[in-house]
């Protein structure tokens, strides 16, 4: 993969005990982290981990009531300590992911620094809920130990896309799919149907819609649960804001799909794939089909 300074890197990910979806050891090459990924019912193993003794900062990942994508984000002096309290604590997660120094690199300005930085990359994303009520502001730091946690925080950023959690990089950042020389301007994709009035563009895994696009406020009787969750979800979360007799999209917001994307819009199934065209009319399915035939 190519980390965010567009440099070829290598990530090993080590299975502790032999199974994909098991306890995993995360290292990333010319850096002194370590992450530990542990499912809820694996926690027991990971505590016993000299890694999970140490100094660091934390991540639980699980999902809403409505099935929404959710975190929370903590540090501590005692990672596996603090982590065990939010076995009875917090009833959502599902995983943890434990970040340390292998070097005894991190003290508790550092760990409550890199903390704080998440909370604040995840709330400006507004990708994921977030179960924490306070965002601290990063405790001040001098110029070259702030130099070394924020190098720290973004071989951070690099790992977590790689275990699914892309809650810390906004909509608008992603890379444009479309693209195959840096020169070329994003390929700007739009949707014109029942009522529904947006923009959005590819990017790898998943789709954004831009910030402006307008959505039906009806919906079809025959609308999935899901679909009507996502829509409820992104109102509640300021994301979809009532315009009139529309709902406009406050903010660049990334789905796992342009149909998932569509549908939101639309307020019902849509085919994303026909839905979506450029500016001359031809659909994503065709554009996609075009790039396949170039190989």
């Amino acid at each position: 993969m190519t980390s965010p300074q567009g440099r070829p890197t290598s990530i090993r990910i080590f299975l502790a005990d032999g199974t994909p979806e098991g306890l995993r050891i995360v290292e990333k090459s010319n850096w002194t982290g370590r992450a530990v990924v542990a499912n809820r019912t694996q926690l027991e193993g990971a505590l016993k981990r000299s890694e999970m003794a140490q100094p660091g900062v934390y991540v639980l990942t699980g999902q809403t009531d409505d099935g929404a994508a959710k975190l929370y984000i903590g540090e501590a002096d005692a990672l596996g300590e603090r982590i065990k309290q939010h076995v009875a604590g917090k009833e959502f997660w599902t995983r943890a992911i434990a970040f340390t120094s292998t070097n005894e690199g991190l003290n508790k300005a550092n760990v409550r620094y890199l903390e704080a930085r998440l909370l604040g990359l995840a709330k400006e994303a507004n990708q994921w809920a977030v179960e924490n009520t306070a965002y601290p502001a990063p405790p001040p730091l001098n110029e070259a130990d702030r130099a070394d946690a924020e190098w720290f925080l973004a071989e951070m950023l690099v790992i977590f896309p790689l275990l699914g959690i892309d809650a810390f990089e906004s909509a608008s950042s992603q890379t444009d799919v479309s693209s195959a020389e840096p020169v070329e301007p994003p390929l700007t994709l739009y949707l014109n149907e029942r009522g529904a009035n947006g923009s959005g563009r590819e990017v790898m895994g998943g789709f954004v819609v831009l910030k402006g696009s307008l959505a039906r406020t009806e919906e079809t009787v025959s609308i999935h649960e899901y679909m009507r969750e996502q829509r409820q979800l992104l109102k509640d979360r300021g994301v979809l804001s009532p315009q009139k007799d529309k709902l406009v999209f406050t903010q660049d917001f990334r789905f796992s799909s342009p149909s998932t994307a569509a549908g939101v819009l639309v307020g019902g199934a849509s085919n994303g794939r026909i839905a979506w065209r450029d500016a001359s009319g031809k659909t994503l399915k065709a554009i996609q089909e075009e790039r396949l035939e170039k190989l």
